[in-house]
């Protein structure tokens, strides 16, 4: 796990997926808009990686906006946390439930009628 997300992170992740590409293709990262993602930020892009990005605001494109807003409805919502501890704690109880059940990510991800209306 990277202790931040920001392009020196991004970069590093970058040169992890360049390196498992095979020599003779190339890889198409979809991304979304996020700060580390934009290329004139110090971005290395090995040259065996496209970025693909998404257009500004487009959840239906991103299906992972779907997991995220079903974490928030369905294990993170209605509660009071003490401290930012439990905050932490309460995500990473949500995510590691969902994780061990990769069809309902699978459901959630792919199911044509979800949007993510915020």
């Amino acid at each position: 796990m990277l202790p931040a997300a920001n392009v020196e992170m991004m970069n590093l992740h970058l040169a992890e997926i360049s390196a498992c590409v095979a020599p003779e293709a190339h890889a198409v990262l979809v991304i979304d808009g996020a700060g580390w993602h934009q290329p004139g930020r110090r971005l290395n892009v090995p040259q065996n990686i496209t970025l693909l990005h998404l257009p500004p605001y487009s959840p239906e494109l991103n299906p992972v906006e779907n997991v995220w807003a079903y974490l928030r409805s369905n294990k993170l919502s209605n509660r009071v946390f003490e401290t930012y501890n439990a905050v932490v704690d309460a995500c990473c109880d949500a995510w590691n439930w969902l994780i061990a059940q990769p069809d309902r990510i699978t459901s959630i991800g792919t199911r044509s009628w979800a949007q993510v209306n915020q």
